[in-house]
């Protein structure tokens, strides 16, 4: 079972979240990759769970201006291109590693 809390959370240059989780696994998270997983009711839609955001329009050098925790069970970011609504659950943060070791259980339970 995966562990969703985070160790730490540190902004990499103005590109990319990293963060270091509790079970000592680390995620490194583009803010463009981010901003088209946005799970915001304007970028998905809430009954379906269907992308609303054509990722084309989230340009690779997208940033974040901030990153705030919300409770004890999230984070939100302000992006560059204006966006700041979507709130991102450690768990989801936790699913979106792309590492090679994530991606191999890409829509298995231990994602």
């Amino acid at each position: 079972m995966l562990n969703f809390n985070p160790r730490s959370i540190e902004k990499v240059e103005d590109a990319a979240l990293r963060i270091v989780w509790e079970d000592g696994h680390e995620t490194r998270l583009d803010f463009s990759f981010l901003r088209r997983h946005c799970p915001c009711a304007n970028c998905k839609d809430e009954w379906s769970g269907e992308p609303l955001l054509d990722p084309a329009t989230v340009p690779d050098t997208l940033a974040a201006s901030r990153a705030d925790i919300v409770g004890n069970y999230a984070l939100s970011f302000s992006f560059s291109d204006g966006h700041g609504t979507g709130i991102y659950p450690f768990e989801l943060l936790r699913k979106l590693c792309t590492c090679p070791e994530c991606s191999y259980h890409s829509g298995s339970e231990t994602n």
